[in-house]
């Protein structure tokens, strides 16, 4: 069976966003400098880079799409990332509004699921045909599937800048067991590999 896996970036004090957040702002105050790593130094960290794009499919929710707000679906939203999206692969978007799958560029599908994370997750696994499943993010979306017991490994690239506020990642999750198994890193960012212990 395919591995569950998350790849998220952080901040020291734990943000994965940070304040402010609006959907011209959808990192929030200071968050696009949590990635820096990844366009300052892509090849001395060629290998997590390669780990975050080579799921078989992702499951994001709905704010990771479509930024903050709740509500019904502006039909012409498309999502953040332009005419083609970095995935490459099926992306089931939690939602309580159901929508029709948006296809894009480069082989990336949105497909939207309204009945739940396991659900998702179902569909996730059976179009990845074998491959792992990433949860992509949010920290809403991370936290509900890290509190199940659904997470297999945990990938955390934590970046040496303190946001303040904004999204906090760990922040209400519950039976959480995880164990270290890899630890590397560049001058922008320290990667931990932890593994869930069931």
């Amino acid at each position: 069976m395919n591995s569950v896996t998350c790849d998220l970036t952080i901040s020291l004090d734990g943000y994965l966003a940070g304040p402010n957040q609006s959907p011209a702002n959808p990192l929030g105050e200071g968050g696009e400098d949590l990635h820096r790593w990844m366009f300052e130094e892509p090849e001395a960290n060629a290998a997590a880079i390669e780990g975050i794009l080579s799921s078989g499919a992702y499951i994001m929710g709905r704010n990771m799409f479509a930024g903050p707000g709740p509500g019904a679906w502006d039909e012409d939203w498309r999502g953040w990332w332009g005419v083609e999206p970095p995935y490459h692969a099926p992306v089931f978007v939690l939602t309580h509004h159901p929508r029709p799958p948006v296809e894009m560029q480069g082989g990336t599908t949105f497909n939207f699921v309204s009945d739940g994370i396991e659900s998702a997750l179902a569909k996730a696994r059976e179009a990845a045909a074998g491959k792992d499943v990433a949860i992509a993010g949010g920290a809403q979306t991370v936290r509900q599937y890290l509190s199940a017991g659904l997470i297999d490994e945990l990938r955390l690239h934590i970046a040496p800048i303190l946001l303040g506020a904004g999204e906090r990642l760990l922040d209400g999750v519950k039976n959480l067991a995880i164990e270290p198994t890899e630890v590397g890193g560049t001058r922008l960012v320290t990667h931990v590999r932890y593994r869930a212990v069931r």
